[in-house]
């Protein structure tokens, strides 16, 4: 009978400590992304299985994340920050994460995902949009249960879990109305994303309510075509009370923009966004935002997946998941009579 593998075992091939190997396989901090992935794959390898674990339920399901490379901008992103979501879930339900970064020329020249190829996973979670070309030719090729986070695609449809964009929009710019706001501005490219788009509607059903006109100046891009968000966003002539902006990381550079032209945030300005994440100092007014249930979406989109590989029953079609408010310093409240 084969001896059992220990967390020693797999620490003395890799020459780090056995509580190293303890928190990458638990999904806690303090280990690197990088470590994290080596670790599990040679638990995986070597056979390891989680104690309290029955021997046959060995760590057989492996779930594959695919993330473009456009949604990493050298530092932690929103993006980073849901893959460990999902990694610290999967660790929970017994199941190894692989991560493989998408590049755009990969994307454009259709390459099937190393690991779809050598048939290291289970399933697939698609983290972050992609065009349609790229979502068939996958679809097509992996031949393998599939699931899209934080985005969905009528033409290549397939089960996924999204934030609530439509509602929550609405809601910041419900909240920035409450505080005395009318001359409401938007950032955010609506050819960019789905999901810019169905924030743009929250935005404009708020302001249809409040029976308040949308300038063409004040819907203002963020990213070029190709999703690559610009560094400088240009400031409009006539300059509105507030701004909505598409997402935290939009709304800190906005933020920086605003402040080179002399405006103080909230006095002079206000700006909400979207996620409720943003990496610690690239912005130093603390920003009310539309916060991401980050952890309750990696968990609906693990759920779903691992339903489809062990061919359980489940809702089909698209899950959405509630946000929150998260309440700062970048809204001043105003007198509507004054504008």
């Amino acid at each position: 009978m084969a001896k059992a593998v220990k967390m020693k075992d797999i620490a003395d091939r890799l020459h780090v400590s056995t509580m190293t190997v303890s928190k990458a396989l638990s999904g806690k901090p303090g280990v690197s992304e990088v470590m994290r992935d080596r670790i599990r794959i040679l638990a995986f390898e070597m056979g390891y299985v989680l104690p309290g674990a029955q021997k046959e339920e060995k760590l057989c399901q492996t779930i594959g994340v695919i993330l473009e490379s456009c949604y990493i901008e050298g530092c932690e992103t929103f993006y980073w920050k849901l893959y460990q979501e999902i990694n610290t879930e999967a660790a929970r339900r017994n199941c190894f994460v692989l991560l493989e970064i998408l590049e755009e020329e990969e994307r454009k020249e259709l390459r099937i995902p190393k690991m779809v190829i050598e048939n290291k996973v289970d399933g697939l979670l698609v983290l972050g949009e992609t065009d349609s070309v790229y979502l068939e030719m996958l679809l097509l090729s992996a031949k393998i249960p599939m699931v899209y986070l934080d985005f969905y695609n009528d033409q290549v449809r397939e089960d996924s879990v999204i934030s609530n964009s439509f509602y929550g929009a609405y809601h910041v710019t419900n909240y920035l109305f409450e505080r005395g706001h009318r001359q409401i501005a938007f950032v955010g490219t609506l050819s960019g994303t789905k999901s810019i788009m169905d924030r743009f509607l929250g935005y404009e059903k708020s302001m249809l309510e409040h029976g308040e006109r949308i300038r063409q100046d004040w819907v203002i891009p963020d990213r070029d075509g190709e999703r690559a968000v610009y560094e400088i966003i240009v400031l409009p002539e006539k300059m509105p009370t507030a701004f909505v902006c598409s997402c935290d990381l939009t709304a800190s550079r906005l933020i920086r923009e605003l402040k080179r032209n002399g405006y103080r945030i909230p006095e002079d300005i206000s700006v909400v966004g979207y996620d409720d994440y943003l990496y610690p100092g690239l912005c130093d007014v603390g920003l009310t935002s539309y916060g991401v249930d980050k952890k309750g979406m990696a968990c609906a989109g693990i759920d779903i997946l691992l339903s489809k590989i062990q061919g359980k029953v489940y809702a089909r079609g698209m899950r959405i998941v509630d946000g929150y408010l998260a309440e700062r310093e970048s809204v001043a409240s105003i007198e509507s009579d004054l504008i």
